[in-house]
Order: C-alpha cells, then sequence, then structure tokens
C-alpha cells in the first residue's frame, strides 16, 4: 500500500469512528434545545465556562464530567457481573459498527485509482447494516437478564418481543428498495438516486418507494427504541426497564448507543430514502466537470451564510432587558470573530480548489461537498427523531404490537407484490 492509500484508509475509519461520537454531543443538545423549543422554554442556558455558554453545548461537557465521576456500583444481587458489564459495552459498539458501511460520498479517484468512501469498504451494504443492527438487542436482553431485577427483566423482554415485531416489516421494506435498485451496494444504491424520473425528479426512495419509506422509518424508530416506542425503559411503567441497576459510565454507554444508534438509523434512511450524499440535480460527475464555477459559488455563498448566522446570533443571544456590559453579548462578539476566522479558513481553501480545478483537487472538492450535504440531511433526519420523541406520546403495549403485526407487516408485503409487479411490467 502506498502512503495515500494508508492515508485515506486511516481518514476513512476516522470518520466512521469519530463523527458518530461528536454527533452523541450534538444530539443530546438537539434534544434539549429541541424539547426546549417545542414545550415553549429556554432549554440548558445555566452551565458556562468563564461566562461561554456555547448555546447550551457546555451543559454537555458538565453531564460527562458527572458520569465519569459518579461511583459505579454493582449491585450485591447481580449475579453474571461479567454479562452486566459486557451489556452497555455491547449496545454501544454494535451501533457503532453498524454506521461503517454506509457510504458518505461517491467514490473518490485520484491518479486513477478508485477509493471508496467508507469506513468498511464492503459490498454487502445493507445486508452488514441488518446483520450488525439486529445484535444490538442482545446487550439489552442480557442487561436486564443480569441485572436480576423484575423490572429489567421486563424491559429485555420488551426489547425481545419489539425487535421480532419490528424487525420483520423493516427488512420486507428494504426488499421493496433492492427490487428497485436491483443492488445490495449501498454505494450503487447512493447512485442510483443521482437519476432524474422524467427528466427533473430526483430519483429518491422516497419517490420511488413512498410506502416502504414509511414503514422503514416507523420500523426504524421502533429499533432504536425511541419514543413512542421506548417500551423498554418505560420509566412510568418500568422504573428505567433494562438500564435500572446502571450507574456512572456503564448507564453512560447505554445513554450514547442510544444517540450513535439515532445517528446510524438517520444515516441509513438518507442513504435509502433521500439520496444519501447525492445532490439533487447534480451528479458526480456534473460537479467535477464544472468544479472551478462550484468553488466560486461556494466562495460567495458561505460568506453570505455567515453574516446572516452573524445576525442571527446577535437577535437571539441577548437578554430581553438592557444590562450594562451585558456577557451574552461579549460572548456573542467573541462567537462571531470565531466564525469568521473559520469563514476565511473556507475561502483559502476554496481559492485553492477554483485555482486547480482538475484532477484530483476537483475530485477531492466534490467529495468533501458530498460529505457535507450526507450530514447535513443526516442531522435533518436526527431532529425529526427528536420532534417525534417530544410530540407524540408513548403507546400502549397492546398498540405497539397492532401496529406491527397487522398493519406495518400486511402493508409490507403488499409493498412487495405491487413494486415487483410494477418492476416486471416496466422492464
Amino acid at each position: 500500500m502506498s502512503q495515500l492509500d494508508i492515508l485515506l484508509l486511516v481518514l476513512r475509519v476516522a470518520f466512521g469512528a469519530l463523527v458518530p461520537l461528536c454527533f452523541i454531543a450534538v444530539l443530546v443538545w438537539m434534544e434539549r434545545r429541541g424539547a426546549g423549543f417545542i414545550q415553549d422554554r429556554s432549554g440548558p442556558n445555566r452551565a458556562n465556562i468563564f461566562g461561554f455558554r456555547a448555546a447550551g453545548l457546555v451543559q454537555n461537557l458538565a453531564d460527562a464530567i458527572k458520569l465519569i465521576t459518579k461511583e459505579d456500583i454493582i449491585p450485591d444481587h447481580v449475579r453474571h457481573r461479567f454479562y452486566f458489564v459486557l451489556a452497555p459495552v455491547i449496545v454501544f459498539f454494535i451501533s457503532l459498527l453498524s454506521f461503517a458501511a454506509i457510504p458518505f460520498a461517491d467514490i473518490l479517484v485520484i491518479n486513477g485509482k478508485q477509493y471508496i468512501m467508507q469506513a468498511i469498504p464492503t459490498d454487502l451494504g445493507i445486508l452488514w447494516f441488518l446483520a450488525i443492527a439486529g445484535f444490538a438487542v442482545y446487550g439489552i436482553i442480557l442487561a436486564g437478564w443480569s441485572s436480576h431485577n423484575k423490572y429489567g427483566m421486563l424491559g429485555g423482554l420488551r426489547a425481545a418481543a419489539q425487535v421480532i415485531s419490528y424487525e420483520i416489516p423493516l427488512v420486507l421494506a428494504v426488499i421493496s428498495a433492492l427490487i428497485v435498485y436491483g443492488t445490495v451496494n449501498l454505494t450503487e444504491i447512493t447512485q442510483y438516486q443521482g437519476q432524474l424520473l422524467f427528466g427533473f425528479i430526483p430519483m429518491w426512495g422516497i419517490v420511488l418507494q413512498p410506502l416502504g419509506a414509511i414503514i422503514f422509518i416507523v420500523a426504524a424508530f421502533a429499533e432504536s427504541n425511541r419514543i413512542p416506542f421506548d417500551f423498554a425503559e418505560g420509566e412510568s411503567e418500568l422504573v428505567a426497564g433494562f438500564h435500572v441497576e446502571y450507574s456512572s459510565m456503564k448507564f453512560g454507554m447505554f445513554f450514547m448507543g442510544e444517540y450513535v444508534a439515532m445517528f446510524t438509523s438517520s444515516a441509513i434512511i438518507v442513504t435509502l430514502y433521500f439520496g444519501g450524499y447525492q445532490i439533487p440535480w447534480f451528479t458526480t460527475e456534473t460537479l467535477v466537470n464544472h468544479a472551478g464555477i462550484v468553488s466560486f459559488l461556494l466562495m460567495l455563498i458561505v460568506p453570505a451564510f455567515a453574516f446572516l448566522f452573524s445576525l442571527w446570533m446577535q437577535k437571539n443571544n441577548k437578554r430581553p432587558y438592557a444590562m450594562a456590559d451585558d456577557p451574552n453579548i461579549r460572548e456573542t462578539a467573541v462567537y462571531t470573530k470565531l466564525l469568521w476566522i473559520v469563514v476565511g479558513g473556507i475561502e483559502v481553501l476554496l481559492l485553492f480548489f477554483m485555482v486547480l480545478s482538475a484532477g484530483a483537487a476537483a475530485n477531492i472538492l466534490v467529495a468533501l461537498l458530498q460529505i457535507a450535504t450526507f450530514l447535513i440531511k443526516t442531522t435533518i433526519m436526527c431532529f425529526v427523531y427528536v420532534w417525534v420523541r417530544w410530540t407524540l406520546p408513548r403507546f400502549r403495549y397492546d398498540q405497539l404490537q397492532r401496529l406491527g403485526w397487522q398493519t406495518l407487516l400486511p402493508l409490507s408485503l403488499l409493498n412487495i407484490f405491487v413494486t415487483s409487479a410494477v418492476v416486471v411490467a416496466l422492464s
């Protein structure tokens, strides 16, 4: 392997491992700020470092310190301590590993050599995700069983029943999509969605498989144990359920595993049904062939967006009453300076790409642009998770099972039959 091969391998693996971990802080912040917005309250805005609150992000650091420094207790009635400790590790690392096969940009071509932009460049694609993601429930079941607690055991049993109920319609929804795409390779699936239907409609999965997309998204919500499907926890019924006996960072790993699973689920939904890294109406070839123009347009768009964002910060990060030497104004001034320093660095980088708008430079520019597009789409989908959690109440358990077996399962089978008939007729 050449030095370039090793460098790109390290960067791809680092992206697959570090981006989901970094998004834990972003998603916790989004959860709290989103809940505050939906419930018409401020959300986290008190924790600070020398007066800098970072719009509530400092609260995440305080929570991390709290979890790390808390006493780590294993109750005396826990009989299988090894499995008790292993359970949160399984949940966390399975969630992280599920993201490894999801492409975050199109195939990168440098000096005639192709590099698949996945942490693990496998052709298994969606099969990898389904196989690995299904193991996460073992951690929940193991946690409930090894806790030797009736509430934990009930939470583990509920998790098992829920996964069985919703894994089937989820897989059937994927089968319908694969009938259309004709491949299990996620990179090829995303490339397929770069085409146009009737010359102007992006051929995203949500357009080709609207019913399948709805089934998959609902089942993905259930698989990630998020409200309204959080029966494995059920605070009002099971006093936190499967993780009731966990404390300190063992609880923290369950907590982080939920948000990594949420990010991974959003990423696979975006990849299958919302074009993945594809920018609507701009294929990879189009962007590479017009890299100079793309760089120039971005040099105009980035400062304009930064200017509007700075105005938004100045408007929203101030007290509703006059105050001498307002610390919020000082904080906003510092953030504004940092923002323009970042914008200056981006402008220099874009100028470099505009000057060298050919060959490897053009391909790298397009890859960076597609990575940004992929992360933006995934973040929007993560917000949908937050939106649903703080809008809908938890179902009753019989309603959960009825939805899975009597509604989603028949609809997913019907979707397979209809999709197969249409594909055969058109082929």
